[in-house]
């Protein structure tokens, strides 16, 4: 089972992650350091949508300048900017520049980082709904 204390650095996906990666398993007893330039607050978790899943709510807030390191997830992301802009680079597909009110997804496995623009912080809102047991976040 995952709990609150196995995730509670898993954001070290900025959308997910930041230079200087880090991962995190699903297992996980302890944390792993807070990673420069990022703020992390998990907002919600619940088993399913079916067994072998995981759904996770996160706020991420990214500091002015800081880059998202390419990175991949076991499962589907679902995202939702609060304020601020980022440019969001989706293998496969066009670079998006996104701004508050914006929605992205990205598919399961697909690589994708990101680069902040303008010069205050941006939050993010995203969802994951990712296999119990694999790390939330991988580098690609």
């Amino acid at each position: 089972m995952l709990t609150r204390r196995g995730f509670a650095g898993f954001a070290s996906c900025a959308i997910c992650s930041l230079t200087g990666f880090l991962a995190v398993d699903a297992g996980a007893q302890t944390p792993p350091a807070a990673t420069p330039g990022v703020k992390r607050r998990m907002l919600g978790q619940t088993e399913g949508p079916m067994p072998g899943y995981v759904t996770i709510t996160a706020e991420v807030e990214i500091e002015p300048g800081m880059l998202v390191g390419r990175h991949t997830h076991p499962g589907i992301e679902s995202g939702y900017v609060v304020e601020g802009e980022i440019e969001l680079p989706i293998e496969g597909q066009p670079t998006r520049m996104l701004k508050t009110g914006d929605g992205f997804q990205v598919p399961a496995g697909v690589p994708h980082g990101g680069a902040r623009s303008g010069g205050k912080p941006v939050r993010l809102v995203s969802t994951y709904i990712v296999e119990t047991g694999k790390p939330l976040a991988s580098p690609a």
